[in-house]
């Protein structure tokens, strides 16, 4: 609660980062901070990020963990090799995409730039993350999917459903709850990016991978070096947080109802 509570004080407050606490100083960081010319692309970009990567992590995941339901000789061997890469720290994971994106030491040929255009440098991220992810995404939906009653397909069965009518009519809406879950948790971490293009871009090419908590790093750290200002933002990043969480509760509250 304290850091919160300094950081709302700080996002009134003309405070630098080596001049300290010079007064009150609102609401001109809050109208500073979202009048960057940085603030609008950095949103749109972050959006953009979280709609590709929560679609096609959660897509995957789900293809994942139906693969690997059913107990056989096989899927204990596909589920570990599946969640390895979720026990790499994000950090050590953007460094060795790093070092595999990296002309002199990518086994891919030269003439590949996977960091080089805004395009590349956001699918070559995306790519990373779902590397990253995907083991634990099936992990949660693998827990709900041996969580339905066997009972249920089997009834699904003597009443003649196919395959896609039991995913679509059974698995789907008593996979509701992990499927939520799962959305929420990406949707958060991908609103929240920050590690994986810090490190992978430092949000270029020609600042168009800067994401909104980078350029709330870049406030206070990197040149500006104006706590104020960054706190403000950090405020409005945070009221958007709970705002699209509530929605997303509300969302898929009333699907389960």
């Amino acid at each position: 609660m304290l850091p919160i509570v300094l950081v709302g004080r700080m996002s009134v407050s003309d405070w630098g980062l080596f001049a300290g606490n010079r007064g009150w100083n609102a609401p001109e960081n809050f109208t500073e901070a979202v009048g960057d010319r940085l603030f609008w692309p950095a949103v749109w970009f972050t959006v953009k990020y979280t709609v590709v990567t929560t679609v096609i992590l959660l897509g995957l995941a789900l293809g994942l963990a139906l693969l690997v339901q059913e107990s056989s000789r096989w899927t204990g061997i596909l589920r570990t090799s599946f969640l390895v890469p979720s026990a790499l720290g994000l950090a050590s994971a953007s460094l060795l995409f790093y070092a595999l994106y990296s002309p002199q030491a990518s086994p891919f040929p030269g003439q590949i730039s996977f960091l080089g255009t805004p395009s590349s440098a956001l699918w070559s991220t995306v790519a990373l993350i779902v590397w990253r992810f995907a083991g634990f995404y099936m992990l949660l939906l693998l827990v709900g999917l041996q969580s339905i009653p066997g009972d249920v397909y089997e009834a699904a069965r003597l009443d003649g459903a196919g395959r896609w009518q039991t995913f679509r009519h059974v698995t789907l809406p008593l996979l509701r709850p992990s499927l939520a879950l799962c959305t929420i948790l990406c949707v958060t971490g991908s609103l929240l990016a920050f590690d994986q293009f810090y490190i992978l871009t430092k949000g270029g090419p020609d600042n168009s991978t800067v994401t909104i908590v980078q350029l709330v790093y870049n406030m206070a750290f990197q040149g500006q070096n104006d706590l104020g200002r960054a706190a403000a933002l950090s405020i409005v990043v945070l009221a958007a947080l709970l705002v699209v969480n509530l929605l997303q509760f509300r969302t898929l509250r009333g699907k389960e109802r």
